[in-house]
């Protein structure tokens, strides 16, 4: 079969408002299903955001206090540059705003956003480090991440929230120090594999590290690494598999 005629998905363009909006909010609950699948959860921590398609300063977030395993698209909320509630039922977590608003406001291009307390990302977070070059999958953050060198306690007001979508900068990626990560995309698939592959990174490094000297990829071949694998579209080629078995697995999560 030549290639050309070899079936090869793509990230979908869309022509109409309505079907767009769907589309994110239909992601964005697969992306929590998988975060409670993955032990993302700690509690009413974490969050994951959606620029909307037609108000753009406004996103789709997680109820408040909702576990992420259970979220279906008629719970989400959509909430206005105020933090108000503008279609939903639930009250949304104040952190979420304070965070979520001020990167979705300083990066336009950024659909959506990604945070949560996964185990191996805090404890990364408390090294007060970027990643290392160490692996093939961590140089998709092979300089396009950052570290935000602050703890402030719960993030509760929009000052602190500018300080990360700073220290984030143009990057996909910030690691939060004493906190944990916050990825971002182009697409709400986007935004989840990287937090996904970014907490994968964070285990891996913190167990190479205790076996002991790790071996660094080199500059040179860690960049081309980067280009070949760090991009939004390779982000949402890997996070299909995902959606496919999600998908098929729970059925209650478009209802």
């Amino acid at each position: 079969m030549p290639r050309d005629q070899l079936s090869l998905r793509l990230p979908q363009v869309f022509d109409d408002i309505a079907e767009e909006r769907r589309h994110r909010q239909e992601s964005l609950v697969i992306a929590f299903r998988l975060f409670g699948r993955f032990g993302f959860e700690e509690g009413i921590a974490g969050h994951i955001t959606a620029r909307d398609p037609e108000h753009t300063d406004h996103f789709w977030v997680n109820p408040y206090g909702m576990s992420f395993k259970h979220i279906r698209v008629s719970d989400l909320c959509l909430v206005n540059h105020r933090g108000e509630v503008v279609h939903g039922r639930y009250d949304i977590n104040e952190a979420a705003f304070a965070i979520h608003s001020r990167i979705h406001a300083a990066r336009p291009e950024v659909v959506a956003a990604a945070h949560s307390h996964s185990i191996h990302g805090k404890a990364f977070s408390a090294l007060g480090e970027l990643l290392e070059p160490i692996t093939q999958d961590v140089c998709a953050f092979y300089e396009d991440h950052a570290l935000y060198e602050e703890y402030n306690g719960v993030v509760d007001d929009l000052e602190e929230g500018r300080r990360i979508a700073r220290a984030l900068g143009g990057h996909k990626a910030v690691i939060l120090r004493n906190h944990g990560l916050l990825t971002v995309g182009r697409y709400v698939e986007a935004a989840a594999w990287w937090f996904i592959t970014m907490e994968r990174s964070c285990q891996a490094q913190l167990l190479a590290k205790a076996a002991g000297e790790v071996v660094h990829i080199d500059h040179d071949t860690a960049l081309m690494t980067q280009k070949d694998i760090g991009t939004d579209d390779m982000a949402w080629t890997n996070f299909q598999p995902l959606r496919d078995q999600t998908v098929r697995s729970e059925p209650d999560l478009f209802d």
